[in-house]
């Protein structure tokens, strides 16, 4: 049995990313920037209604991280965009892009959110907030803001930092920099926009070289290098990142990612419980992964605890592998009973054929384990 659950963790393990994803629920986590655009799709004569504005911290710290935009509309959240590097935004309310805005589209979260939501809302019952790992936003109601099709500048949304949370995705090494530092990071920024990754690695290099302790441009510097798969001058990269700003977290989530992908265990461990000690509420995903590198090292109480707690903070359901890795971990303690529950609550979430597999498959051993031991199975 431990043979065969150690097998699919593995499987679990391979679906996870390098180079960065979106923090479920609490914000952007570490993202390389989008070279994708989506043509804006013919929504009829009622489109035209576009929303603008500018996201800023309240104590006036520079938004160096990409911020998400997202409507809520009847409690169903979507993200529209993202802010540029200045924190502005610019969208087609009900669109799929932002044309016009300058703002690079993420295309998967497009896609579901599109999916997800008739093209056009009823405005009065809308609201607009932002979304960055660290932070609360403020949320602006939509309602009695427009009359029939038209456009609006919404204003600021202000982000507010949590009194739980120590590390951010603003380093505060930022404000630092010198004007020619700073000049060649948003080059090579608009570089790595465009794909550019040669010449992007060189102004992150620039950078660096006229700021030694530019936390944000060692964090680009790595992942410049890493689309190039240079993965050892990208740890590098990292490293410096940490050395020069320990509580700016970025550099954290993607060596949390590398080494799970290395199986690099212990490293997991230390990388994404750094992180965890500085924001404990922004980033189910690494619970998911500190949770996993404790099963694969047999400790069970860690990889459970690590569990339970990253479903308490992914309030939007949107890792079901954390179901998954709770019920292994489960089972390793003999309590099929509650091993049964969520595994089940992990097929009624996953979507994906290949996750549907692996949970029917231990889920068909925790219901023979329980047939064994004589305990009733759950409806």
């Amino acid at each position: 049995m431990r043979s065969f659950l150690g097998c699919a963790c593995l499987c679990l393990i391979c679906a996870f990313p390098v180079l960065g994803q979106r923090g479920p629920g609490g914000g952007r986590a570490v993202k390389p920037p989008s070279t994708s655009r989506l043509p804006s799709p013919d929504l009829g004569p009622t489109q035209g209604i576009f929303l603008s504005g500018k996201v800023v911290v309240d104590d006036g710290s520079a938004l160096t991280e990409s911020a998400s935009i997202q409507t809520v509309c009847r409690g169903r959240k979507s993200t529209e965009t993202h802010t540029d590097s200045h924190g502005n935004f610019s969208f087609q309310f009900g669109s799929r892009s932002d044309p016009g805005s300058g703002v690079d589209f993420d295309a998967d979260s497009a896609a579901r959110s599109v999916t997800a939501r008739p093209e056009r809302r009823n405005l009065e019952e809308c609201e607009l907030q932002a979304s960055l790992a660290g932070f609360s936003s403020d949320v602006i109601s939509l309602a009695g803001r427009f009359v029939g099709d038209q456009s609006a500048d919404i204003g600021r949304i202000v982000l507010h930092r949590m009194a739980s949370v120590q590390g951010f995705t603003i380093s505060a090494t930022s404000a630092q920099a010198p004007a020619d530092a700073r000049k060649a990071l948003s080059k090579g920024q608009d570089q790595a926009r465009k794909g550019k990754w040669d010449d992007a690695e060189k102004s992150f290099q620039q950078a660096v070289s006229l700021f030694p302790r530019f936390a944000v441009a060692w964090f680009e510097l790595g992942q410049a290098q890493l689309h190039k798969n240079d993965s050892v001058a990208a740890r590098h990269a990292f490293e410096q990142s940490i050395v020069a700003d320990a509580k700016y977290v970025s550099p954290y989530h993607t060596l949390v990612q590398m080494t799970l992908r290395e199986q690099s265990w212990r490293e997991a461990i230390e990388y994404s419980e750094k992180l965890l000690a500085l924001d404990p509420i922004s980033f189910p995903d690494v619970w998911l992964s500190n949770s996993v590198a404790h099963y694969v090292q047999k400790n069970w109480p860690s990889a459970e605890k690590s569990a339970r707690r990253g479903l308490e903070v992914d309030t939007e359901h949107r890792l079901p592998k954390l179901q998954y890795i709770l019920a292994l971990t489960l089972i390793q303690k003999q309590d099929y009973p509650e091993a049964q529950q969520h595994i089940q609550a992990f097929l009624s979430q996953a979507s994906k054929p290949e996750e549907r597999t692996e949970g029917e498959k231990v889920l068909a051993e925790i219901t023979r384990h329980m047939a064994a031991a004589n305990l009733p199975a759950n409806q």
